[in-house]
């Protein structure tokens, strides 16, 4: 047995395919088949159940799968306490960021992050909140953003900011010619656009409309803040949007208009989480530092919004 074979059950576990796993690990299918095969007969048992259309793990193999991850990130601790003790600012960090905050955060923070290490490699990793979660518990990210709260005492949290949460109407909308904030409470009177289930963002809105009185749009389920941003401009109803979403280098649509809402005003909060035991530990703080500097006033209720009624 060695780690190589182990990473090329893992790639299979995590793709289901085995021209998919032999991709991600760098090998031709052939080769990983035969390690594969290989690591079965050594071990006395199959871990693979293998047919024409799709790869299933065994009862035995998903016991294998799960301690492999352990070694391999044991592994990769290795070799990040040798990197750092070389140079405590370099070496390779895996972060994981979930989809409503990736794409409109990252162009914010990551020119400073490069600036400031020039010398660590990031790597971004975008799932839901509940992947990068496991990912960071089972050690194949060092580091996760994700919304509070989050109930695991294991792992360290830092705050980074506080998000404010508008309201996305169409742009012939009544309330889009309203003058000031708005109290959450005129969602009583409205059918709010949501993602779909597994996204915090849906959570999050949801407990917002529940409070006001809201109810959800039937039938309709978004799977990206992009298809509620264009379902909106349709006017097929209204939603929440977090603000980094309508800042730039997000485009600005003259069919949605952005109402703030009234103080206590809905918002999300921030923070960035590592394992105590992380070999990144002594770095993920500054990381944190840098991070959390953004323009003032850009995902608060100080910046202007960029998107107005026509």
């Amino acid at each position: 047995m060695n780690l190589r074979d182990l990473h090329y059950l893992v790639a299979v576990a995590e793709h289901r395919h085995f021209g998919k796993a032999a991709d991600a690990s760098f090998v031709s299918q052939p080769t990983l088949s035969m390690q594969l095969k290989k690591l079965e007969r050594e071990l006395g048992v199959e871990l693979v159940e293998r047919n024409s259309r799709h790869v299933l793990l065994t009862d035995t193999g998903r016991q294998v799968v799960e301690r492999a991850k352990v070694i391999l990130g044991e592994v990769d601790n290795i070799r990040g306490i040798a990197q750092q003790a070389s140079d405590p600012e370099s070496g390779t960090l895996r972060m994981g960021l979930f989809p409503t905050l990736a794409p409109y955060f990252l162009p914010h923070v990551v020119p400073q992050v490069h600036a400031r290490f020039p010398k660590l490699e990031l790597l971004l990793v975008e799932e839901k909140t509940e992947v990068i979660h496991r990912g960071l518990r089972d050690g194949r990210l060092d580091v996760a953003l994700m919304a509070l709260p989050v109930h695991d005492d294991t792992l360290h949290a830092e705050v980074l900011f506080e998000e404010d949460f508008l309201l996305a109407v169409p742009a012939d909308h009544p309330l889009a010619a309203r003058e000031g904030p708005v109290e959450a409470s005129v969602l009583a009177q409205e059918e709010v656009l949501l993602l779909e289930e597994g996204h915090c963002l849906r959570d999050q809105a949801l407990a917002v409309c529940q409070l006001a009185g809201a109810a959800e749009r039937s039938g309709f389920r978004a799977t990206s803040l992009e298809t509620l941003r264009q379902m909106v401009a349709a006017g097929v109803g209204v939603t929440l949007l977090p603000q980094l979403s309508v800042q730039p280098p997000v485009p600005t649509s003259g069919d949605v208009a952005l109402r703030r809402f009234a103080e206590p005003a809905p918002r999300r909060q921030i923070a960035m989480f590592w394992r105590p035991s992380s070999v990144y530990r002594d770095l993920l703080p500054r990381l944190a530092e840098v991070m959390r500097d953004m323009p003032p006033g850009l995902a608060s209720a100080s910046s202007p919004l960029t998107v107005a009624p026509s």
